[in-house]
């Protein structure tokens, strides 16, 4: 069975990574063929959003459907009351239930870059955010391409980061959330996109603990190095949100952080995430 092919109205947001897709009703299922060029889309630009989407929860959870099976919202957290898919946080709230530790969360100050869950032993294929309250400024996220942070080593780096393997842990990040600190687990530096075949960095600041194959000293250093490399402003995209926005990423494939300069104005987002596999 073949699919109609359609044009989108993509509007791309930098050089390497995020778009734009405009015109859609996501109010309704999609039909195959524009699922199939909305996948298209979202693994060439890694990160899509859909300004002005205003969907509901129920909305929310039935498109991300269409494109993979949701988890729970989060292995840690529960989900938003009726809707055990969705991870609600809202910053003013939270800000009052962050902990102390060396590696929590500091959401006065926005939100460190990360890959979701990559302390999970299968880290989310994407994530779909939607932004429900945000500031008039200030709040933005950025996305940063991981692809092209690898590609940006030099050959013999490349070589070396793909022979080892990191430590990924939840304990610090999400000490104060709770009690149950699920084991650490171990995931390649350089990982294989499933649907692309690129080759990708897979480590990140918040959950990545250290390198298994190098002294302590020796894997601090180059992951600080690396930390520092794969967020260089050439392989990133910044968005400003707007009350309604959804935005779509490759977790697989990108960092992401929140920019903490919107002080005590109101920020509230809704997130579900979409089943991965282990990464290789």
């Amino acid at each position: 069975m073949t699919t109609t092919a359609v044009e989108l109205d993509v509007r791309p947001l930098s050089g390497t990574i995020g778009a734009e897709i405009r015109g859609l009703d996501l109010h309704r299922p999609l039909d195959a063929g524009t699922i199939a060029e909305v996948r298209r889309t979202w693994l060439r630009y890694k990160v899509v959003f859909f300004p002005g989407a205003c969907l509901s929860p129920a909305e929310h959870v039935a498109l991300a459907r269409q494109f993979g099976e949701p988890t729970p919202a989060h292995p840690l957290v529960p989900g938003l009351d009726g809707f055990p898919e969705i991870f609600e946080i809202d910053y003013t709230v939270a800000r009052r239930r962050t902990g102390t530790g060396p590696r929590t969360y500091n959401l006065e100050r926005g939100v460190a870059w990360h890959s979701d869950v990559t302390f999970a032993e299968r880290p989310p294929m994407g994530s779909m955010l939607n932004a429900v309250e945000v500031p008039a400024y200030g709040g933005d996220t950025l996305w940063s391409d991981q692809q092209a942070a690898f590609e940006g080593l030099s050959p013999m780096l490349q070589e070396f980061v793909s022979r080892l393997t990191a430590v990924h842990d939840a304990g610090g990040a999400f000490s104060a959330a709770s009690d149950q600190r699920p084991a650490p687990v171990e995931h390649p530096v350089v990982r294989t996109h499933p649907e692309t075949g690129a080759k990708v960095l897979f480590v990140n600041p918040t959950f990545t603990s250290h390198l298994k194959d190098l002294a302590l000293e020796e894997g601090d250093a180059l992951l600080a190095f690396l930390y520092t490399h794969s967020v260089r402003p050439e392989y990133t995209v910044r968005y400003h949100w707007h009350a309604g926005d959804l935005g779509f990423w490759d977790n697989r494939c990108t960092q992401h952080a929140v920019a903490g300069d919107f002080g005590d104005r109101a920020r509230r987002i809704q997130r579900v995430t979409l089943e991965g596999d282990r990464p290789v």
